[in-house]
């Protein structure tokens, strides 16, 4: 093992009365926190099926009524003593990492939480038409029986649309498709003037269309989306294949996956539908390539069906991992269940969270009341916990070129000691307008594996987990190696979903990031001054009143700076 691939030796650390609260934890999830997770999650699946009742014309009623509230409600605010708009959602309700810090200080809310309908199915058009707080297992479950699904499913249920748009999201399918954003066809954004607009990529908000993905709600309140369908079938037929080697040999493995060494990147019949890699130690990883099969196909003679969203079935990622002990194997999951095959334990965080939750007996007995809400997870953590995961645990998501795979796992072993760690490829689109996430320039030149003349392919390096140093109790800064993971990024031209926490200050997010489309659509729509910048959104900590006031002057700077 190289320098590079070598852990770093660590001393080690004194514990504190936050680990042994963690190392218990486990009875307020079980006791508080599940029993309020089916509850919400019941409620909630009843208030779906109602919506599901309405006619198309009441759900686009109700919409438009909601609409004129969201317009009424923003040109009632006073940008003299109101602070910045945001949405009214507390900050706990977030499926991500960040504390949301941009809300503890003055701010003007917007209430957008009745925009959780699907407004339509259009199957002439293969379009969803959804609103921003539709999530994930909301419309899987609305689509996948009439054979459709939308193109990017992101594999957790509680997901929502516009936090998979304004951020960022990713799935197996990316491959093909992109990610979450590339997959949207039309947006429906209140600007910060209480105008509703439509933009679509040719129309003449085309420089809006292309600003929206990563701009966390910056530029305009989302209110609808028109997202792309594609047709499905009932089953996933896929195959687990295992990989032993040492990092560089898991990564080639990896691209051999969906990336034919010939550059035959479009052709259906090499590159499959579905594509995953989850590496479980430096030596060790499993592939798995799905393909889109019916009913008929699965029910054969000999095939083997698992329905994987059953509560006392084995957690996915365990499942997977016993290819390397039987070799490679082959068989058929319900599509649906596989869209959501990590939701049960959360990818792998579940273990941290309920230690024994993997266990067959508790499984049987309590597995029908899993996952947690992470909602409620952060809503029982208090200000030494939330610090405390900060500097003890890692979530982040690496987007870098699909080349620099193995040079990314060989950082994440040396640097944090993270395992399992999910890659999911994604293609990175060359678009007519620079946006904020953009493809290296000139790849197209080098014709690498899995690079087309229009998308070069990325791949997501998912790092969730406690690191081996803090397993082993050993001393571990959090901040100190996220910095580190973000410079990396920087040099290496990758990306940092800002879901996760960021140590970026201002000159490196935007050094890994491309202001220039943001800016420009900020000025052009009057975003400057009444929302907060995507900046002042992502950076950690509280916003101090200062922070605020510069905030909500901006807009007054900038029309000096024109005027001069």
């Amino acid at each position: 093992m190289s320098d590079l691939q070598a852990p770093l030796v660590r001393p080690k650390r004194k514990k504190v009365w936050v680990d042994y609260f963690i190392q218990f934890r486990w009875i307020i999830v079980i006791f508080v926190v599940l029993p309020i997770s089916v509850t919400l999650y019941f409620l909630t699946y009843l208030g779906d099926v109602r919506s599901e009742m309405k006619s198309f014309k009441q759900r686009q009623k109700e919409h438009d009524e909601n609409v004129k509230k969201v317009v009424k409600r923003l040109k009632e605010r006073n940008p003299k003593r109101d602070g910045l708009v945001c949405t009214a959602r507390k900050p706990w309700i977030a499926v991500g990492m960040r504390n949301v810090d941009y809300k503890r200080a003055r701010h003007f809310e917007v209430d957008l939480s009745a925009f959780r309908n699907i407004l339509e199915i259009d199957k002439e058009r293969m379009i969803a038409r959804v609103e921003p707080l539709v999530n994930m297992g909301q419309i899987s479950r609305v689509t996948v029986p009439m054979n459709l699904s939308l193109a990017v499913v992101a594999e957790l249920d509680d997901l929502t649309v516009g936090g998979l748009i304004n951020g960022y999201g990713i799935e197996g399918s990316s491959h093909l498709y992109g990610l979450f954003s590339d997959t949207v066809v039309a947006y429906e954004i209140v600007l910060a003037n209480g105008q509703v607009v439509r933009a679509t990529k040719d129309n003449e908000y085309s420089d809006l269309f292309y600003a929206i993905p990563w701009s966390q709600g910056t530029l305009g309140l989302l209110v609808s989306a028109e997202i792309k369908l594609i047709p499905v079938k009932e089953y996933m037929k896929l195959t687990y294949k295992p990989i032993v080697g040492n990092i560089k040999d898991l990564a080639q493995a990896y691209v051999d996956s969906f990336a034919p060494r010939d550059g035959d990147q479009d052709n259906p019949e090499k590159v499959p539908d579905f594509v995953e890699t989850m590496v479980y130690s430096p030596t060790r990883a499993v592939c798995m390539t799905g393909r889109y099969a019916s009913k008929e196909e699965a029910k054969r003679k000999g095939n083997v069906i698992n329905n994987v969203g059953w509560w006392f079935k084995p957690w996915f990622y365990q499942h997977a991992e016993t290819a390397l002990k039987k070799g490679e194997f082959v068989e058929y999951i319900p599509t649906r269940e596989y869209y959501h095959r990590h939701t049960r334990c959360l990818y792998w965080e579940g273990k941290l969270i309920l230690p024994f939750a993997d266990q067959w007996w508790f499984r049987f007995l309590l597995g029908w009341m899993m996952p947690p809400k992470v909602s409620l997870l952060k809503a029982t953590q208090g200000e030494a916990i939330r610090n405390y995961y900060h500097e003890m645990h890692v979530i982040q998501d690496m987007l870098i070129p699909l080349y620099k795979v193995g040079d990314a796992l060989e950082w994440v072993h040396h640097e944090m000691e993270v395992y399992p760690i999910w890659l999911c490829p994604h293609r990175l689109y060359k678009l007519p307008v620079k946006t904020m996430v953009y493809p290296e320039p000139g790849f197209e030149a080098h014709r690498r594996q899995g690079d087309t003349h229009y998308a070069q392919m990325y791949t997501d390096v998912g790092v969730y987990y406690a690191p081996g140093p803090v397993l082993r109790g050993e001393v571990f800064d959090g901040a100190e190696a996220a910095r580190r993971l973000e410079n990396w990024l920087i040099e290496n031209h990758g990306f940092q979903p800002q879901y996760a926490v960021s140590e970026l200050s201002e000159k490196n997010f935007w050094r890994m990031f491309d202001a220039s489309l943001y800016e420009h659509c900020r000025k052009k729509y009057g975003a400057v001054g009444t929302f907060m910048s995507v900046y002042y959104k992502s950076k950690k900590g509280r916003k101090t009143e200062k922070e605020v006031q510069e905030a909500e002057q901006a807009h007054l700077e900038s029309a000096y700076a024109e005027a001069d």
